[in-house]
Formats: structure tokens, C-alpha cells, sequence
């Protein structure tokens, strides 16, 4: 497998690690924003709004098809997580290849992670549809996934997508944690850098609630108490 396609190379800069949020930040008041009411007493902030969310996710679209254009590619959407930043970022380069030079003529395929009990990363990483990928052979590949933690599962996963021979592997991540054991993987394409806190929202969720929330949000303690299992 080629790390790169024939002829391009990028180097990594400062920017690839997104928008650095700090440590400190202590995101929005809810009341400044709308957000479904049976969440009320379960946030503890809005961290990234919709709209910024949005808008980052262009960029990265821009980027992805100044990189990767005139290329065919699958993109490999990383389930339950991912499906709204993957979807949001597809038609975001769709919208580029109607009003551009270049194109990038893709197909979607879905793959689904399971790693998290409540708000704890587990060591057993669960893969549905793992055995059936064999369409990423000689393919140039874009994971699409929602957040990267420790960057154990990413890992992971990369292990197991390569064992397919595809051509070429990248990754876009909307979020990156900060986190102590953390392996420093970085991917491609970065929206957001975070801190380690335990985010909903967007898709993300916390045993499959808050996936209904548009912003990427704090969930509050009374939140984690409410619907742990």
C-alpha cells in the first residue's frame, strides 16, 4: 500500500492540527443556544456550535479535494459516530465538484466501531461489516470518523483496512483529544483539537443518546449518572 498517491506529497504543518481549542475554554452558556429541551439538566455547555462545525468542515472538504482531486475514492464512514460528519463533509466536496476544475468522483461504504462502555474506552474494539471491504482493493481510501481518542482504535482499524491492499489510506478526524495515553497519532485532516473531555452530540453519543443534538457539547455529571448502564 502506498502511503501517497503517485506524484503528491504533503508536508504536515501547525495547521494540520485543526483548530487547537485550550484547556481552558469553557464553551457557550446554553441558553444562547436551542437544543432539545429533554436535555436541559444533561449539558454542561455548548463546546463547538453547529454553524462552526459547519464551517470547518468546508475547509476540509477544500482541502481534501486540492489533495486528492481527479482521484477516485471510496470513503470509509466510520459508524455510529461518524455519520454526520461524514455526510456533512461528502456534500461538502460535492458541492466543490460542481463548481470547480477539478473533480473527485467518490463512493461510500460504512463500517462500524464499537470501543466505549458509558464514558470509559474499553479494550475490546468491536468491527461490524469489517469482513466485507474487499471493494478496497487497489482503492485510494478516506476514513471519515467522528472523533480520535487515544488513537489506539484508529490504529487499529488502519491495521485492518491495509490487510486489503488498498492503494492509498487517509484519514479525516472532526475531533482530536488531548489525551495522556495518547499514541500522538495525528489524521490527515483535522478539525478540531480537543481537550479531554467527554463530548456529545453531532452523532456522538453517550450509550446512544444525544446523537439528536446539532452542537458538539459537554455532557454535564448528572448527565453521565442519568443514562449509564
Amino acid at each position: 500500500m502506498e502511503s501517497n498517491m503517485a506524484g503528491w506529497e504533503r508536508k504536515q504543518t501547525d495547521t494540520d492540527k485543526g483548530i487547537v481549542i485550550p484547556d481552558d475554554w469553557p464553551g457557550y452558556p446554553l441558553d444562547l443556544f436551542t437544543y432539545p429541551e429533554h436535555y436541559s439538566e444533561d449539558l454542561d455547555c455548548v463546546y463547538i456550535p453547529h454553524g462552526v462545525i459547519i464551517d470547518r468542515t468546508e475547509r476540509l472538504a477544500r482541502n481534501i479535494m486540492e489533495d486528492l482531486g481527479d482521484h477516485d475514492i471510496v470513503v470509509l464512514c466510520v459508524l455510529k459516530g461518524g455519520f454526520q460528519f461524514c455526510a456533512d463533509l461528502v456534500d461538502c466536496i460535492k458541492v466543490l465538484c460542481r463548481n470547480s476544475n477539478k473533480t473527485l468522483p467518490m463512493r461510500v461504504d460504512f463500517i462500524r466501531l464499537k470501543s466505549y462502555l458509558n464514558d470509559q474506552s474499553t479494550p475490546d474494539l468491536h468491527i461490524v461489516g469489517a469482513d466485507n471491504l474487499s471493494v478496497l482493493n487497489g482503492k485510494n481510501v478516506l476514513i471519515v470518523e467522528a472523533i480520535v481518542d487515544t488513537g489506539k482504535t484508529m490504529k487499529t482499524l488502519l491495521d485492518h483496512v491495509e490487510a486489503f491492499k488498498p492503494k492509498m489510506i487517509k484519514v479525516a478526524g472532526l475531533l482530536v483529544k488531548r489525551v495522556p495515553s495518547g499514541t500522538g497519532y495525528l489524521p490527515d485532516y483535522v478539525g478540531f483539537e480537543i481537550s479531554n473531555r467527554f463530548v456529545v452530540g453531532y452523532a456522538l453519543d453517550y450509550n446512544e443518546y444525544f446523537r439528536d443534538l446539532n452542537h458538539i457539547c459537554v455532557i454535564s455529571d448528572g448527565g453521565k449518572l442519568k443514562y449509564k448502564i
